[in-house]
């Protein structure tokens, strides 16, 4: 099942900022990380969420409302960009501090690493943080069609060392790798644990069938070609000898 991601509200300000108690998932990451790209893969279309080579463009916070599973996915700004202004940096972090300890829906911190980056201390004092108060973490490791599988898997490791064994989800937005396992660990954190084993029995029946249907099209399209005729043996004469 592919969900409706639709964008409901963009706030600039702490005093925009309002207490909604509604589930909802935070998105965060350094600049130019890919964490747009990526809404847009789980949203499957190319433009909900603007994509920009500058890091640094997502000065605010989104939040998109989730259809039909009613939670909300929340985009924060870009953090670590040296060429914005410190007076602009405080303004996002104090943003997104706020956020994240006052809001009672929150339900957990996805936070998006650059796969083919050492780990970064900043990405290590988020991560840190969010432990601190008590806060899930859904790490994710993005622009993995960038590195051999490997060197995902390396990363993939370490990552887990340093967050207490959990690891991190590979993605990528250009391919889609990862894009189910990232909805599972959204929902699964977001809804009522009755709702979310029946909507997760529907999404594996779902592609119970597509998968059924992959393979009857398959057979279908063997079984249409024209098959060679087989050559009957002919008998062998028997040379006459010579007298």
């Amino acid at each position: 099942m592919q969900p409706n991601l639709i964008l409901e509200d963009t706030i600039y300000t702490l005093e925009q900022l309002q207490e909604v108690d509604v589930p909802q998932i935070a998105l965060a990451g350094r600049s130019n990380v890919g964490k747009s790209s990526l809404i847009n893969a789980l949203a499957g279309r190319k433009n909900l969420a603007r994509t920009s080579s500058t890091p640094g463009k997502t000065q605010s916070i989104n939040f998109y409302r989730v259809e039909p599973w009613q939670y909300y996915l929340v985009d924060l700004p870009g953090y670590g960009y040296a060429k914005v202004s410190k007076a602009d940096r405080q303004k996002w972090a104090e943003l997104i501090n706020k956020y994240l300890i006052s809001t009672p829906g929150l339900k957990a911190l996805a936070v998006l690493i650059d796969s083919r980056v050492p780990p970064q201390q900043i990405d290590i004092e988020l991560t840190s943080y969010a432990r601190q108060i008590d806060l899930p973490l859904i790490p994710i490791l993005t622009k993995g069609d960038k590195c051999k599988q490997s060197e995902r898997v390396a990363k993939q490791n370490e990552w887990a060392k340093l967050l207490g064994g959990i690891k991190p989800i590979i993605s990528s937005a250009s391919t889609g790798l990862g894009v189910d396992k990232i909805w599972h660990a959204f929902s699964e954190h977001a809804m009522d644990p009755e709702e979310f084993a029946r909507i997760d029995e529907e999404v594996k029946k779902a592609k119970a069938e597509k998968k059924a249907q992959r393979a009857a099209r398959a057979e279908k399209r063997e079984n249409a070609k024209p098959k060679a005729k087989s050559k009957k043996a002919t008998p062998s004469k028997k040379k006459k000898k010579k007298k």
